[in-house]
């Protein structure tokens, strides 16, 4: 009852908020906003974030992994009405073959975005996936992060955000961080999460 009931409800709402929503892009010198970037593409963005970015960048086919948990299930169900192309996995379950997946749907021409501190958190601590899939595939990963100026925050492990109707929501976008095919993984990793780091502090004090 809650997959026939949850998802078309939960995608219906999202749009319903985000329509009072106002976006604005802030980007790094020479950087273009992800989404007006031809694909393909990978960049990650927090766990947080992730109701805002389901509104901002609906109906453009990006590839997102989702757990394979019940709840993710539910959002999987729920961000496919929006738009977006669920991928079943994450870094405790199913983690190589939702990779797998990624590399793929990357390669095929889609733009892939992966919350880099998902699905357990720590919140803000990027895990190697995103990295990894980066290197992989395009040789470099972006990050975006979405700061509502007006927000409820709930008490979960990711101190989630639901951003009050008629808030203004600033998108930032840093430089990018290339990741070469022999790159030393645990380096790259520092970089990213440097880059992720960037991207936060952009959206708070822009």
């Amino acid at each position: 009852m809650l997959l026939a009931v949850v998802p078309p409800l939960a995608s219906g709402l999202i749009r319903l908020l985000g329509c009072t929503l106002r976006f604005r892009d802030v980007c790094d010198p020479g950087v273009t906003p992800g989404h007006l970037i031809p694909p393909p593409g990978v960049f990650g963005f927090w766990h947080r974030s992730l109701l805002m970015a389901a509104y901002r960048f609906r109906n453009m086919g990006i590839a997102i992994l989702i757990s394979q948990s019940f709840d993710g299930e539910l959002i999987a169900r729920t961000v496919e009405r929006l738009g977006f192309v669920a991928i079943r996995g994450s870094s405790s379950r199913g983690g190589a073959v939702a990779l797998l997946q990624m590399e793929r749907a990357v390669k095929s021409g889609l733009l892939a975005a992966f919350t880099a501190d998902g699905p357990r958190g720590p919140v803000y601590v990027a895990k190697p996936g995103l990295t990894q899939l980066a290197q992989r595939t395009t040789g470099d990963a972006g990050a975006f992060h979405l700061h509502p100026s007006s927000a409820w925050k709930l008490k979960s492990w990711d101190l989630f955000f639901i951003p009050k109707p008629f808030s203004r929501v600033t998108v930032s976008w840093p430089a990018h961080v290339l990741i070469a095919p022999d790159a030393d993984l645990a380096e790259a990793l520092v970089r990213v999460q440097q880059m992720m780091e960037r991207a936060t502090q952009m959206a708070v004090t822009a």
